[in-house]
């Protein structure tokens, strides 16, 4: 059967931007049924390369052909929402709106009210009604810009959910690592102006372009001394990190160890060591926190014992209380009832969504140097050109203007800004928003290596996982459960049933070995109750066969060995994580459902 044709097709795309071509000779045909990742760093041209194939912006050369009335259909990573009284007033605007009662059915599967004023509608909300647009409006391709932005993990597993049933193709471009994963069947590279695909999901694109790095800096060197050079930077600079973050897990795992055996009596959130010990090291003590928002509980009788070398995540459902939490913990905002002791000498950096107030008519090196050419990073001068490069910029980024950047390069910038303060409590308020892939591994480095303390606040999954030692959970309620890890141990820890009177979830071997005997067993559903009973034998299995297959394409020879193996390792491992988080997420859903009822 010969393949179908494309749904939209980019031939030998030249683009001018400045004073250079962005795109030259740039192809790409996206078929009916591609699942496709776009990944480059901030600034590579990824938006842009939205806007040609929806046909918003004309090439300086080439073509672009659609098939006829082919549907394109695009989320943008900022919709405008300026001049629209509500939110359903945005989603009804143009001549190409979708139909009301689609939109308003998706908005009430992600819990949003349409009726929100536009202008003092939340991020989560903005977010929200634009994925109802474009879900709503029945397309044949779906492009995707940063869709997890400011989404909640809840939001987050829908729509990866509509997205695994949906049977048109989509081009995503996102920094949520667990997304790609799960949803991706062949991967879009753009690096230095050049477009090359995979037909690997995004489990794979790390050994991919690996290859290709090293491929072309071999070739180089049998040709130019000099670009071999610049390729070997590159090459270095990406696989380096990769292998330094690797190593920096298995620290990350030992930290989670000793703080797991460090937790003290169940439903006390508070670590429990010696007392000379916590006073050398304790930088924030919380005792009792209390905090409301009139009558409704934002925190709820809260301790928490945080000390030097800690990373804290801090999750939970929008508007449950994470940003509060922060403030209490930081000093911005004062309990109702309990007490908070900070260390002397405490000195922080805020690292948030700060990026927006960034001056773009501002230089580079006036934002880092005062409009010089020295900074002083943490007590040591040094020169602004070789502090960009270890953010990823090229020296020649010192004198361009802040507007030039894209939002990924703005937080950059900043994320280079603040790390050159002296600290020791980092504050991250939602920080992946809009980064590439590279910055995510960079601001991973610049965790595991800061010397104090640092509180994140994230939705990122993979991200907890790869970078906090605790994880405290907001489940709405005032109720804050500590856990000793990242996402994947918080998941593993809310879904296991508990004793009578125990607060604190059983470990996951306990979990398998006691799967549901305090649960009243007579309010549930028949399937309510088979799920409880038999998800954690069927989690832990899952877990066994992700952690085989992630061994095997740990393997560096493999791709290169047994190309088809490599490709159903990945293939497999994707399936294999894509069911571990539906159990998870089932098993939250039906331990809460049984604890809602039993009390």
């Amino acid at each position: 059967m010969p393949a179908a044709p494309p749904l939209v097709a980019l031939e030998a795309i030249a683009l001018r931007q400045g004073d250079g071509l962005l795109f030259k000779d740039l192809s790409l045909f996206i078929g009916p049924t591609d699942r496709l990742a776009l990944i480059g760093r901030n600034g590579a041209g990824k938006t842009t390369l939205f806007r040609l194939l929806d046909g918003s912006l004309a090439p300086d050369r080439g073509r672009r052909t659609v098939q006829p009335r082919a549907r394109i259909v695009t989320l943008a990573q900022d919709p405008e929402m300026a001049g629209f009284a509500t939110l359903a007033d945005f989603t009804a605007a143009g001549d190409d709106a979708p139909p009301a009662h689609a939109v308003a059915a998706i908005a009430g599967q992600l819990g949003l009210d349409l009726t929100r004023p536009a202008a003092t509608a939340s991020g989560g909300e903005r977010r929200r009604a634009a994925i109802a647009r474009a879900l709503a409006s029945t397309p044949d391709l779906l492009l995707l810009d940063e869709p997890t932005n400011h989404l909640d993990i809840a939001g987050i597993r829908w729509l990866e959910d509509w997205l695994s049933r949906y049977t048109g193709a989509f081009l995503v471009i996102s920094h949520d690592r667990a997304f790609l994963a799960r949803l991706t069947r062949a991967c879009l590279w753009l690096n230095r102006g050049t477009l090359l695909r995979k037909d690997v999901g995004f489990g794979g694109f790390e050994a991919w372009t690996d290859e290709v790095l090293a491929a072309e800096a071999r070739a180089a060197a049998r040709l130019d001394q000099k670009l071999a050079e610049e390729l070997s930077w590159l090459q270095r600079g990406v696989t380096a990190r990769r292998r330094r973050n690797q190593g920096r897990l298995l620290r990350l795992e030992a930290l989670r160890a000793e703080r797991r055996a460090m937790l003290g009596a169940p439903g006390v959130a508070k670590l429990a060591i010696k007392a000379a010990d916590a006073k050398a090291r304790m930088v924030i003590e919380a005792e009792h926190l209390t905090k409301t928002l009139g009558s409704r509980p934002i925190i709820t009788d809260f301790s928490i014992r945080i000390l030097q070398g800690d990373r804290i995540g801090i999750v939970g459902a929008n508007g449950t209380g994470k940003t509060t939490l922060l403030k209490l913990l930081t000093g911005e905002l004062a309990p109702d009832r309990g007490t908070v002791r900070r260390a002397p000498g405490l000195a922080g950096i805020t690292i948030d969504q700060q990026r927006a107030l960034l001056d773009p008519d501002k230089r580079v090196r006036d934002i880092l140097a005062d409009g010089g050419d020295w900074l002083d990073v943490r007590g040591t001068r040094t020169h602004a050109r070789g502090y960009l490069k270890q953010f990823l910029f090229s020296p020649e980024a010192l004198d361009a203007r802040v507007g030039s950047f894209s939002g990924g390069e703005r937080a950059r910038l900043l994320l280079a800004r603040e790390c050159a303060r002296a600290a020791n409590l980092l504050v991250l308020d939602e920080p992946t928003n809009d980064l590439d892939l590279e910055t995510l591994d960079l601001l991973q480095e610049v965790i595991a290596d800061f010397d104090g303390t640092v509180l994140l606040v994230s939705h990122d999954r993979d991200f907890l996982d790869r970078t906090v030692t605790m994880t405290c959970f907001l489940d709405g309620s005032g109720r804050v459960e500590l856990v000793a890890g990242g996402h994947a141990e918080l998941a593993r820890a809310l879904a296991a049933p508990r004793k009578p009177g125990r607060e604190r979830p059983l470990s996951p071997a306990s979990a398998a070995a006691t799967p549901a005997a305090s649960l009243p067993q007579r309010r549930l559903s028949f399937r309510d109750q088979h799920d409880l009973n038999r998800l954690p034998a069927e989690i832990a299995r899952l877990e066994r066969a992700r952690n085989r297959l992630e061994a095997e394409l740990a393997d560096p020879g493999l791709y290169t060995r047994a190309p088809a193996r490599f490709q159903a390792a990945t293939e497999e491992l994707a399936r294999v994580r894509a069911a571990l988080t539906e159990a998870e997420e089932r098993w939250l859903e039906v331990a809460a459902r049984a604890e809602a009822l039993g009390s």
